[in-house]
């Protein structure tokens, strides 16, 4: 073990100590609300889970089988939840809350709002956006299923079209970090990402021209552009997503969109530039229609590359 792993184990050890005492405090708390935060956590599943039995509370909460079973008798006692046994397996009982259990819950969950309230109020907005953010990277790096995906992407992603101060600047700093990072492009790429924007706005129209951006929570997480050449043809530009949020069909999305703003405008063609290393996105660009029509070689951004350009026609 060397001593940047050990410099990262001390950091994670002292964060689970303060986040343990900050649990500690929270399920003081709910005692003082006749429920251990255990107790409450079991509440919310049976609410949650589908067709609840108790295998699944012990594989999604990690409880000890006895707990569990002191916990669920406790509550069927209180008239908080019910049992009813399966018509296709004898052995198996799925979990139900009672309306008194609901109440409860939907007591606790008062409380819970309260107390996380109380934790966070002083706290400067920009402070409880960093806060929040922080906790959905923890969830997210070490969960084996990411808080993002295909099934739930629509309702968390945002699609806008209207160009800000600062979104250039940031799909230039995407570019110079994923290229360099994945495949090894120098800074003089960053300096040509640069000279592309730079040439774009000296020509820029908002009719012939039009931009995509992709934002989880306000933050843009990937683009695409359409840049009028004629009346005629059109080039498809600045196509990125961070590597987070790949294999989502966001990249699909923003592609359709890109496309069919095309055919709307009455374009006959539009390209695209790309090197044959983006293997992954020239299979979307193939599968939508676009052909290679030309390619050449260029050494200029730090290794020896073969340039592509790709094809769709409208008509």
């Amino acid at each position: 073990m060397n001593s940047a792993h050990k410099s990262l184990i001390h950091t994670i050890r002292r964060f689970n100590r303060f986040y343990t005492n900050i649990l500690g405090l929270l399920d003081h708390h709910m005692l003082d609300s006749e429920f251990s935060l255990s107790e409450a956590r079991v509440l919310y599943e049976i609410a949650h889970i589908e067709n609840c039995t108790s295998k699944k509370l012990i594989e999604k909460l990690s409880i000890d089988p006895g707990y569990l079973s002191r916990i669920i008798k406790r509550f069927e006692k209180s008239g908080m939840t019910y049992r009813v046994q399966s018509t296709e397996d004898g052995r198996l009982y799925y979990l139900y809350l009672t309306d008194r259990g609901k109440e409860t819950l939907l007591r606790l969950d008062e409380l819970s709002d309260r107390q996380i309230f109380q934790m966070i109020f002083r706290l400067q907005e920009e402070k409880q956006k960093k806060l929040v953010e922080g906790m959905e990277v923890i969830e997210n790096l070490l969960s084996a299923k990411p808080i993002l995906t295909e099934e739930n992407t629509e309702a968390k992603v945002n699609i806008r079209c209207d160009l800000k101060p600062g979104d250039v600047g940031y799909l230039i700093h995407l570019h110079g970090w994923i290229y360099a990072k994945e495949c090894g492009y120098n800074h003089i790429f960053e300096g040509y990402v640069c000279k592309t924007f730079y040439d774009f706005f000296e020509n820029y129209h908002p009719e012939k021209d039009k931009f995509w951006f992709a934002e989880v929570k306000g933050n843009m997480i990937g683009a695409i552009a359409i840049v009028g050449h004629s009346a005629k043809k059109a080039q498809l530009r600045w196509f990125i997503l961070h590597p987070k949020f790949r294999g989502m069909s966001i990249g699909n999305r923003l592609l359709n969109e890109a496309i069919q703003y095309c055919r709307e405008k009455g374009y006959q063609s539009v390209f695209l530039e790309t090197t044959e290393e983006q293997k992954t996105a020239i299979r979307m660009y193939e599968k939508v229609g676009f052909r290679k029509v030309a390619e050449r070689e260029n050494h200029g951004w730090g290794k020896n590359l073969l340039e592509q350009t790709f094809e769709l026609n409208l008509l």
